[in-house]
């Protein structure tokens, strides 16, 4: 009897492995499968909030795969939701899809912006984080669906991460409530896991409204509301000086008049404070805004204030960080063939600093560290708990945000890397679906980490999804 026990606990592991494998191996199948949707996404570089084609591509795939799919969720068009399977647990997947504008670029190792494009790029290989998170979530589901595993499968897929912070409206609806944790993942120059933070933000857009006129024939009727943004530009600049350890002040000009011989009516400037703890967030932002008003006041101009919303800081989970990191470190098996080779040592010419190509080989960790950027996935870890991690689909070295960044989305390097996400994603959910203790144990940290503190977003009253936010003049809540 207790030779068969033994013989019982011997076996079960062995074949436990055999089905986990086989979950690894289906997520491996689907992300290729899926490589051609994701070439697309990198082709049409949508905008946030305006992911239709992307959305539709992906929503079409999850649907043909048996998932029951929501669309329109928290009053954003491209958002949906879809879910396999029923019952606890709920183990959500986060993707993402949109571009950023003025990185048009062609899959070739120097700077060729693209012919017939849009004029936005994948310089965060969004392109690449949908799919594969979509392709784990359909593993998954094959799983329930031959009752190897119980439970609820659940993938969000989120617009406009790149300051249109849809994740949180999509929180505030409470999408996340019933879920037991949640995964994400996010395309990078190495691979990485860890429980690491990120910066908290508030984001806004500065319209000032002046009065138009002949800039040399009667420049004393002309009010520019040029000059009001940049002397509000400038105050921001003279603020950095004043402002706690950890602070990153950033801006941009979105519109800022037309011929120089016409005092500018209108001008517009996107605005970021951030910081790692949101409550300093939230007391910056008004000393921001009073840099505006300044500016306006003596301008003699008129503020329109377009308050984005803001992201919290990223509450880092190290029990589902671990059981990520583990499976990263198994399964990664990134190398360069000859051509690809070629193309990143051709790409690092680009480089200022050059890093090692052995690198893809490795495994960082990143506990206890911040990403040095935002998220909106930050607002999603305040009310589940949530673990990510990065591979590498990028040449290493690459920055991210830049042209490099959107050449390797287009070529098998992001593939590859893409690749590994869908399967590290699909074995570590496989985990947590069958070791209820690792929920348990997750939830608990969530709960020691949260001290008593309870979500609330950084959001206006009914304030709804900015829309048109990457349009210059619009973006005002709601289109």
């Amino acid at each position: 009897m207790r030779t068969a026990a033994l013989i019982g606990l011997l076996i079960f592991p062995s074949f436990a492995q055999a089905q986990k494998d086989a979950a690894v191996k289906s997520a491996a199948s689907h992300s290729d499968s899926n490589w051609p949707t994701a070439l697309k996404i990198w082709e049409w570089a949508e905008p946030g909030y305006q992911e239709k084609r992307s959305s539709a591509a992906l929503a079409e795939i999850a649907e043909k795969a048996g998932f029951t799919v929501k669309k329109h969720v928290a009053n954003i068009p491209t958002a949906f939701t879809a879910e396999f399977g029923s019952g606890k647990p709920v183990i959500g997947i986060l993707g993402e899809f949109d571009a950023l504008p003025e990185l048009s670029q062609e899959a070739v190792p120097f700077r060729k912006r693209r012919e017939g494009g849009n004029g936005n790029g994948q310089a965060c290989g969004h392109h690449l984080f949908g799919v594969a998170s979509l392709s784990a979530a359909l593993a998954i589901g094959e799983q329930i669906k031959a009752g190897t595993i119980k439970g609820t499968v659940r993938f969000y897929m989120c617009p406009a991460e790149e300051g249109g912070a849809a994740k949180v409206f999509m929180t505030r609806a409470g999408l996340f409530n019933d879920c037991d944790t949640v995964l994400h993942w996010h395309p990078g120059s190495r691979n990485s896991a860890g429980d690491a933070t990120c910066l908290a933000r508030i984001a806004v857009k500065f319209r000032f409204h002046g009065t138009a006129s002949h800039a040399a024939g009667s420049p004393e009727k002309g009010r520019s509301a040029l000059d009001g943004l940049l002397l509000a530009m400038h105050a921001v600049e003279l603020l950095r000086e004043h402002t706690p350890d950890g602070t990153r002040l950033h801006h941009t000009v979105t519109s800022g008049g037309g011929a120089a011989n016409v005092v500018p009516e209108f001008a517009e400037g996107f605005f970021y404070v951030r910081h790692p703890k949101s409550e300093v967030v939230q007391k910056l932002y008004p000393r921001m805004l009073k840099c505006a008003e300044g500016a306006a006041i003596s301008t003699e101009t008129k503020l329109e204030v377009v308050y984005l919303g803001g992201t919290m800081e990223i509450l880092p989970n190290n029990t589902l960080a671990e059981v990520a990191k583990k499976n990263l470190l198994a399964l990664n098996d990134l190398k360069y063939d000859a051509e690809e080779m070629k193309f990143a040592v051709r790409l690092q010419e680009t480089f200022a600093e050059k890093s090692s190509l052995d690198e893809i080989a490795k495994v960082y960790d990143t506990g206890g560290r911040s990403s040095g950027g935002s998220t909106d996935v930050g607002d999603v870890s305040w009310v589940v708990p949530v673990t990510g991690f990065s591979t590498s689909c990028w040449v290493p070295g690459t920055p991210g945000h830049s042209w490099q960044a959107v050449a390797c989305g287009g070529t098998t390097i992001g593939k590859k890397g893409m690749n590994l996400a869908a399967r590290t994603l699909t074995a570590t959910a496989y985990d947590l679906f069958t070791d209820p203790l690792l929920v348990k144990d997750a939830k608990n940290e969530h709960k020691r980490r949260l001290e008593g503190k309870k979500y609330a977003a950084m959001l206006e009253k009914d304030q709804p999804p900015p829309l048109d936010y990457r349009t210059p003049g619009k973006g005002k809540a709601g289109g």
